[in-house]
């Protein structure tokens, strides 16, 4: 079994992590529009969105990897909240996509990996449904060489509820 993973939390950019790999909220689609995803796709490149979507179809609860493109990263796991692009989600998908991203994580032997508020943009899952449903995923998932978790949003109202989610077990670090 695992040791437990540390968890970070940063207001800012999930393109400008310090990590390995960082995390797409994606569509089983592969297409990567606005939002967070569009935002990777602009620093890693077409490359990116296209090697995701040649992948074929990525239901909900799995996840795929593709280079970093252009950025610093090792890779990009894309993890599917949403069947098609723009659809409104249940917080479970949260979970189920949190999970997957960080059991590819792992079993692609990545250290450390940046997520941002998973569901939250067009998936209309409001910050602290999203923050438990991660949270609860990232304390329960037992690590063979995965370490670190960055949970990363240019969103406050989502850093917030992350801190509020862990503010009494002690496990942020100062951020």
């Amino acid at each position: 079994m695992g040791a437990p993973l540390v968890i970070t939390i940063i207001h800012g950019s999930i393109v400008d992590a310090d990590v390995d790999v960082i995390v797409n909220a994606a569509n089983s689609l592969g297409f990567m529009g606005g939002g967070v995803a569009g935002a990777i796709k602009r620093a890693a490149g077409q490359e990116v969105e296209d090697d995701a979507r040649r992948q074929g179809s990525t239901p909900v609860g799995r996840a795929v990897s593709t280079s970093g493109g252009a950025t610093k990263f090792k890779g990009i796991i894309h993890a599917p909240t949403m069947p098609v692009p723009g659809m409104r989600i249940p917080s479970a998908n949260v979970r189920r996509a949190t999970e997957a991203a960080l059991s590819l994580a792992d079993e692609r032997g990545f250290g450390s990996m940046a997520f941002p508020g998973m569901g939250t943009g067009v998936g209309g899952v409001a910050p602290g449904d999203a923050a438990r449903e991660m949270i609860r995923a990232i304390r329960i998932f037992s690590a063979d060489r995965l370490r670190v978790v960055v949970l990363i949003d240019v969103d406050s109202s989502m850093v917030d509820a992350w801190r509020e989610c862990l503010e009494h077990d002690g496990q942020e670090k100062a951020t």
